[in-house]
């Protein structure tokens, strides 16, 4: 038996609170709405009751923003792409910003299990005055419970059309690529940080913005194998290849907080649902 699962998430700005409305069909929620850092920011927790994906399932998210509304979507745990027989297991993610908004896409970790046919999916649109800050975290297996990805696929696609596209399929044996020195040499976890604006950054900002990060990165364990760029005048990218999950996350942590200061003005508050 496969799944489909859809939710539509919407996010707009009432009396100078940003509050979100949602619509789902099937095994996909958002939790209550929490204002830990005010009005202006509203945080939600997107929840798949199943736990994960196998061959044939399909899970649908659509997330938009309008006017000055500012909202942090987060999860509770990794997404899971479970051994598929044949069939892709599929995820897709379109964030639409108008006007003036403000989203932060800050998901756990997608695991490619091993025998694994994934396909993940990251679309976002942006108008000229919106921005949005996300990231996308990649664990090929589990090799601290002995659990390697060994064969298998996973692609990934990260896209803000017209402007910066990212897409590639991880083979799990392609040995040049798993193991090589031009590849992954051996690391099991990618993550990436972005910050994206509707139209070309402030010089200022975006030179800013790159001292933050290499700052962190310089004094880091994994400063040696990450690098922060801008593949585009509206786009800055921190890239990590990790051995493990924990210390990509933490690394990137660090980062958004700083960037969260410098781009909005504002604390790193994090999610309730964050352990710390």
């Amino acid at each position: 038996m496969t799944w489909y699962a859809q939710l539509s998430l919407d996010y707009s700005t009432e009396q100078h609170r940003t509050v979100a409305r949602h619509t789902h069909l099937g095994p996909l929620r958002v939790l209550r709405s929490l204002y830990p850092e005010g009005d202006a920011v509203c945080h939600n927790v997107l929840v798949h009751p199943p736990g994960g994906l196998v061959g044939g399932d399909t899970l649908d998210i659509c997330i938009a923003a309008s006017g000055t509304a500012h909202g942090l979507v987060t999860t509770p745990g990794a997404a899971r792409f479970y051994r598929s027989a044949g069939e892709p297991a599929v995820q897709r993610t379109r964030i639409t910003l108008a006007d003036q908004a403000r989203l932060e896409w800050l998901p756990m970790e997608a695991i490619a299990y091993n025998l694994c046919q994934a396909e993940n999916y990251l679309t976002l649109s942006l108008a000229t005055q919106a921005e949005l800050m996300g990231w996308d975290i990649t664990a090929l297996g589990l090799p601290g419970a002995s659990l390697p990805f060994e064969s298998g696929s996973f692609l990934q696609h990260i896209e803000v059309p017209g402007v910066w596209l990212e897409r590639g399929r991880v083979n799990a044996m392609d040995t040049l690529l798993m193991d090589g020195a031009t590849g992954l040499a051996g690391q099991r976890c990618l993550a990436s940080l972005f910050f994206v604006a509707g139209t070309v950054l402030d010089r200022n900002r975006s030179e800013v913005g790159l001292d933050m990060a290499r700052q962190v990165l310089a004094s880091h364990r994994l400063g040696s194998t990450a690098g922060v760029t801008c593949p585009n005048p509206q786009v800055i990218v921190v890239r990590v290849l990790s051995p493990l999950v924990e210390p990509a996350m933490e690394l990137l942590r660090q980062i958004w907080g700083r960037w969260r200061a410098h781009f909005w003005q504002l604390p790193s508050v994090s999610p309730r649902i964050w352990v710390t």
